[in-house]
């Protein structure tokens, strides 16, 4: 197994219950990928990732993800999951310095292991334009930072390195699916005849994959009415 052999960049995908009733788990695992900023709205921090069509990059990354509830928000609104999304984005921003760099904090800090907080570490980060090494625990909810705590070594126990203290913790990933869903009927139409909410933006939709589905379900509903 190496670089000579022809075999892919390694793929992984894991999961984890936790006590508090909580999940864990990896999203979007982009193999020789890059961590991006996807933020759309000035004085924001949004990371997601990426593979280019090669995944010849030197990193894995994958979001990881922790299970929310409408619970967790802070209003009873029905943008209530939006405005406390904007919330995390904002002070990821801030923590980060304002610069638009992301917040970053080795895994080995973030679980009380060592004192790592700046370079150099195994792992290079890739999101641009930086990085600021931080404590997470500035920026994430807290019932999110006891989650990837508990998370983390379990994690490990499956897939051996992944909480290794090197590696790399950047925040926020916070657009995995969408905290609101436009309302369809029988047609895929909204209330407005002809407008066919689709996708991840309308609540449709979670990944890639399935953002591509339910588009094709409403390019078919559109070619039939």
């Amino acid at each position: 197994y190496g670089l000579v052999t022809g075999l892919p960049p390694a793929e992984y995908k894991l999961a984890c219950h936790l006590d508090n009733g909580r999940s864990v788990y990896t999203f979007c695992m982009c193999p020789g990928g890059h961590v991006i900023n996807a933020a759309s709205e000035p004085g924001t921090v949004v990371t997601n990732g990426m593979s280019l069509h090669s995944r010849q990059a030197q990193n894995a990354n994958s979001a990881l993800l922790v299970s929310v509830n409408p619970n967790d928000f802070p209003g009873s609104g029905p943008l209530s999951g939006m405005e406390w999304q904007r919330e995390l984005e904002m002070k990821a921003f801030t923590v980060g310095g304002r610069t638009g760099a992301a917040p970053a904090q080795a895994v080995g800090s973030f679980l009380g292991r060592n004192g790592l907080r700046a370079w150099p570490h195994p792992v290079q980060p890739s999101f641009r334009p930086g990085v600021s090494w931080c404590e997470l625990d500035d920026v994430l909810p807290p019932f999110v930072r006891s989650s990837l705590r508990q998370a983390l070594p379990l994690l490990d126990r499956r897939l051996h390195g992944f909480a290794d203290h090197g590696a790399v913790l950047t925040a926020v990933e916070t657009r995995s699916s969408s905290p609101v869903r436009m309302r369809r009927n029988e047609a895929l139409q909204s209330n407005l005849a002809g407008i066919y909410p689709a996708g991840e933006g309308a609540g449709y939709a979670g990944g890639i994959m399935s953002a591509a589905i339910d588009g094709l379900r409403c390019a078919e509903a559109l070619r039939q009415n």
